[in-house]
């Protein structure tokens, strides 16, 4: 009475065994990779000695409302699509005027009419925004829209206005400009390094470079036109450093000594080798000259 039984088991065995072995030997579909709704995108930028890194995902309009729509104001939005979007800063930076330490934060963003609330939290690993919760944000700071004439199909994030302490962080989409207002502070690292490389022993220094730094960060002039006099004995026909002297002393207020240098500089430019080269230094001396005499 068994032996009905046994040989019914040993033929389902067999039978599992021989569609195991099918299944093994039929060949997987080939994958297939489809174009992103909305694609990842990598932003990296230097803002004096700042690196900022933004990773985040762009969705596009494709016909539809974006403001009042798709994000409504006055909700919380991931600022693009997919996972929150991430920005890095590699130092201590400002935003809007509002201190916020080195590291990494997910972006979130409330929409309004005219103003937004841009939001810096901690970063995790969100999809979206609905796990979002005011209660972990790092910091928040307000920035008026700017209407835009040509609408903006795919949302961009993308840096502007760079100076060596300042950026404007403008993330824009269909007809709206937010920009963020981005400070480091370049100064206080780099003035100790100046001056310690100044007061070191040798020749080859960074003379005009130091120089055009105190000039644009309104520093030691006076130090500043001495670097830029050490820089032009080093390379006497180098007339686009004797431009830049004049203009450390049209911001000391010596005009006569700007007017007298920029003549000379513009005389060593008019026999420039290089017609872009003179032509550029031609324009930029006559323009100091116009405004010192």
């Amino acid at each position: 009475m068994k032996m009905p039984l046994l040989r019914t088991c040993l033929v389902t065995t067999a039978a599992f065994v021989f569609s195991t072995a099918l299944i093994a030997q039929t060949p997987a579909a080939p994958k297939v990779e489809f174009p992103a709704a909305s694609p990842a995108a990598t932003l990296k930028q230097r803002v004096g000695l700042t690196d900022i890194e933004v990773v985040y995902s762009r969705p596009s309009l494709k016909g539809r409302v974006a403001f009042g729509g798709l994000e409504p104001y006055g909700a919380v939005w991931r600022t693009g699509a997919n996972t929150a979007t991430r920005i890095t800063f590699s130092t201590d930076v400002k935003l809007q005027g509002a201190a916020l330490a080195a590291g990494t934060y997910e972006v979130f963003s409330i929409p309004g009419k005219t103003e937004w609330t841009v939001i810096f939290q901690k970063a995790g690993k969100q999809w979206g925004a609905y796990a979002y919760k005011p209660e972990n944000d790092t910091l928040r700071v307000t920035t008026k829209a700017v209407a835009l004439a040509a609408p903006v199909e795919t949302m961009m994030i993308e840096f502007d206005d760079l100076r060596d302490s300042s950026a404007t962080l403008n993330i824009s989409w269909e007809k709206i400009r937010v920009p963020v207002k981005i400070e480091v502070d370049v100064v206080t690292t780099l003035v100790p390094q100046i001056e310690a490389v100044m007061a070191a022993a040798g020749d080859k220094k960074p003379y005009a470079q130091a120089a055009m730094f105190y000039l644009d960060n309104n520093l030691d002039l006076k130090k500043a036109a001495t670097w830029m006099d050490a820089a032009i004995a080093a390379q006497p026909d180098a007339f686009h450093l004797v431009y830049r002297k004049g203009l450390i002393q049209e911001k000391l207020g010596d005009k006569a000594g700007a007017l007298a240098t920029a003549k000379a500089s513009l005389a060593a430019a008019e026999k420039a080798p290089s017609p872009l080269l003179k032509d550029e230094y031609v324009r930029l001396n006559n323009a100091l000259i116009a405004r010192v005499k």
